[in-house]
């Protein structure tokens, strides 16, 4: 159940889980199956985190994560469940004239429809939530926003870990000396993303997708063409060190000057509508080594730190770390 619960005492829980990334609702959903109480609570307006998806008219953009892929046989087993609740497919195999032969999947609708699923069968989610503190209490943990509070006998934490240490900071817990430094050292590549609804189909090859490796762009990828849009929609992510170089441009200078730059990923295609996202922490340059989650206090119940900073910049990193974030709360049974 997910609420837009805008402030109010939040009472008493098992755990709390900040963040409803992948890497949140992965660990709440297992941690629930377990019987623990649950809150899930995200700043964001929706849910996913980065499995975002914008509309514009009738057009959809993937405008955070593009495509995931399969490395580990626990990551295969979930994604074959998506793929059977028709909310994954494969999309391709590789985005150059000749396939690598390794799967690319996609959601249908848009990566925001994977994210729903998950939430859909968890008892409290709450967005529009910006937790600004995480601190000892005689019960546990009480985490703290604006107009509200929840006690915790455990928490996880699933933003970038920049953002979890200073929730960690601002409630004046003290980071077990053996791991503050690693954490402290963290740091992520931005990404900008301009997302181009056109009047038709993008000058994009089959299967829809390029990694230029020249000019300002990583990827462009068609909306249409992975099954993300049902209107012509163009996602274009700036390489990290445009994006970090113009990260703070207005969006109407970057329209301005990166379009034009698009001209060949366009073709005869007119841009309608045109809009910028940033993500300020969307690429982990440093990850924790080992093990995929990190537990961060010495003492009281336990306050976890997980996401793709932890098992890989990927969505399957994200996943095996909520996955594992939910035995070191839970136990080898969670």
């Amino acid at each position: 159940m997910t609420s837009t619960a805008p402030s109010g005492e939040g009472g008493a829980v098992d755990v709390a889980v900040v963040g409803a990334g992948l890497a949140g609702l992965t660990a709440a959903g297992r941690l629930e199956h377990t019987g623990r109480r649950v809150v899930v609570l995200d700043k964001g307006r929706s849910v996913g985190g980065r499995l975002a998806t914008r509309r514009l008219g009738g057009a959809t953009f993937d405008h955070g994560a593009q495509f995931m892929t399969v490395r580990s046989e626990a990551f295969r087993e979930e994604v074959d469940r998506w793929v059977a609740a028709a909310v994954a497919h494969e999309w391709c195999r590789g985005f150059d004239d000749v396939p690598d032969g390794h799967p690319r999947y996609a959601a249908r609708g848009g990566f925001n429809r994977l994210g729903k699923h998950l939430a859909a069968t968890l008892g409290d989610v709450r967005v529009g939530i910006q937790v600004v503190s995480v601190a000892p209490s005689p019960a546990g943990w009480l985490l703290r926003w604006e107009g509200g509070e929840v006690t915790a006998g455990a928490v996880l934490l699933t933003p970038p870990v920049p953002q979890s240490l200073a929730l960690l900071d601002a409630g004046d817990c003290v980071l077990r000396p053996e791991v503050a430094p690693g954490l402290r050292a963290i740091t992520y590549d931005p990404t900008v993303a301009l997302l181009l609804a056109l009047d038709r189909t993008p000058a994009i090859p089959s299967p829809g997708a390029r990694k230029p490796g020249d000019g300002p762009f990583d990827i462009v990828v068609d909306n249409v063409a992975k099954g993300a849009s049902a209107a012509p929609a163009l996602t274009l992510h700036l390489r990290a060190d445009v994006s970090a170089a113009r990260f703070d441009d207005p969006d109407a200078v970057l329209l301005d000057d990166l379009v034009p730059e698009a001209a060949a990923w366009l073709g005869e295609a007119v841009v309608l509508e045109a809009a910028v996202k940033r993500w300020r922490y969307a690429t982990p340059v440093t990850t924790w080594p080992e093990p995929t989650c990190v537990a961060v206090l010495g003492a009281g119940g336990p306050v976890v730190l997980a996401g793709d900073a932890f098992a890989g910049p990927r969505i399957e990193g994200a996943w095996l770390s909520g996955v594992a974030a939910a035995g070191a709360i839970a136990g080898p049974t969670g």
